[in-house]
């Protein structure tokens, strides 16, 4: 399947009402989703030892409360790269402040690289350890506080 079907079919995927479309064509197998707005709020169970948080309350004897975080879940599956090149140092590491739209990860899918750029501002309190290895769509990849 040539690049031009491929963009081809996210653009149609993009203007319509379809959130997935797969399509094969000989051995070539391509898989195109979007998520809506409403999605990405929605609650999902959490796999256990999945979260880091840094959130920590300094006075004595009371109770530290949670900080709400936003997920940051892989749209597409394919292979993580945290850095921008081979080398160079990561695009955020936990506890630095990020804002909205900056890059977070790249996630390489049939030769096309996806920019994941963060929804919103906050400060990282979660990174998964994969790096130059395979993810899955729905992957936790980080969490913002």
């Amino acid at each position: 399947m040539d690049l031009l079907k491929i963009k081809t079919l996210i653009d149609f995927v993009g203007r319509s009402n379809i959130t997935e479309l797969t399509v094969t064509e000989k051995d070539v197998t391509v898989r195109i989703f979007r998520t809506s707005p409403g999605q990405e709020a929605a609650a999902e169970p959490e796999q256990e030892g999945s979260t880091t948080s840094l959130a920590q309350n300094a006075g004595a004897g009371t109770p530290s409360k949670p900080e709400k975080t936003h997920a940051v879940k892989a749209p597409v599956f394919g292979v993580l790269h945290r850095t921008p090149a081979p080398g160079e140092p990561p695009f955020v590491a936990i506890g630095e402040e990020v804002e909205e739209g900056q890059t977070l990860f790249i996630i390489e899918a049939m030769k096309v690289f996806n920019t994941i750029a963060a929804p919103r501002s906050g400060r990282i309190t979660h990174l998964t350890e994969i790096d130059d290895g395979e993810v899955e769509t729905g992957d936790l990849l980080a969490e913002i506080a």
